[in-house]
């Protein structure tokens, strides 16, 4: 009797056309107009593409606040700015401002990280704490410690002292990535709290059995576990400190003489002289800088993972 109802089962009639199966969705059910999207692609379109397409096509124009037209003009703003001796100095200024930005963000917080590494519940309101900076805007972090180190500000005044923290054209570059350093330190801090957090902790006790303190076991375990957290937090810092310009802005302004003058405040100064088409020429020359760097820095240090 089995295999009769097997094979009944087997011969039954598939249901007519005009009937559903049980369990399938109709079909304007699982049917998703492709226009809702427009809304978010026009803003895409509007706001981001055409913007980024047109830093393509400006630099080789005149465009200014001088001329009634906007005409073809080659390479002529780029030989603009390759002679004025301004735009190297700036360039060096940016590169260095970089460089310490990315080395104080990712000592920051690396520091953190291991301090921070435990899970108790002092440590998880510090973590709070130390994150807090990320979330607040950098042109109010440039202003208050531009406030705090003024000569006559707050830092001075409880020092005893007359120092001038923002005055000194061979310092300030140095003072003001520190500042950068403090500002984004906690996200460096939370990406090295998770590359922490994901070492095997047989690894560990392996180490410990073998004898290896605390710095052996750093050294040799978990800052080679650490390379992908270090390759992220170092490519994100220093692109970001390359393309800096609101701390800078609140606490120097490009001063002393020049010294903090990083691309994006030259460029700004540019700008605000009218010259268009030459600030923009500068936008392509950092875009394509920027490129040149960030593209070896990532082969590299996925390179070093890979070896690690």
């Amino acid at each position: 009797m089995a295999d009769t109802a097997i094979r009944t089962r087997r011969a039954a009639p598939p249901p007519a056309g005009g009937q559903k199966r049980a369990g399938r969705l109709p079909r304007a059910a699982v049917h998703h107009p492709w226009w809702f999207a427009l809304p978010a692609v026009a803003v895409f379109v509007a706001f981001f593409l055409v913007p980024n397409l047109l830093n393509f096509y400006y630099p080789f124009t005149n465009w200014s606040s001088y001329h009634p037209d906007i005409a073809f003009t080659g390479l002529d703003n780029f030989r603009t700015i390759a002679d004025d001796g301004s735009l190297l100095r700036s360039l060096r200024t940016t590169l260095l401002y970089a460089a310490l930005a990315a080395l104080f963000q990712n000592g920051f917080g690396l520091g953190l990280a291991l301090l921070l590494e435990e899970d108790s519940r002092f440590n998880r309101f510090f973590r709070a704490v130390f994150f807090l900076p990320v979330l607040i805007s950098a042109l109010a972090v440039g202003y208050v410690f531009q406030a705090l180190l003024d000569q006559d500000g707050a830092l001075n005044s409880a020092l005893g002292t007359d120092i001038p923290w923002l005055g000194s054209t061979t310092w300030t570059v140095v003072v003001v990535s520190v500042i950068h350093g403090w500002k984004w330190m906690g996200l460096a801090m939370l990406i090295y709290l998770a590359g922490l957090k994901g070492i095997p902790g047989d690894m560990l006790e392996a180490a410990k059995v073998d004898g290896a303190g605390p710095w052996r076991t750093f050294r040799s375990v978990r800052w080679p576990m650490l390379a992908p957290a270090l390759t992220f937090n170092v490519t994100t810092a220093l692109i970001g400190s390359m393309n800096t310009f609101d701390i800078v802005q609140a606490t120097t302004g490009g001063g002393p003489a020049a010294s903090t003058e990083v691309f994006n405040i030259y460029m700004f100064r540019i700008f605000g002289q009218g010259l268009y088409a030459q600030a923009s020429a500068m936008s392509l020359v950092l875009f394509l800088i920027v490129v040149a760097i960030a593209i070896p820095l990532v082969v590299g240090l996925r390179r070093r993972e890979q070896m690690l």
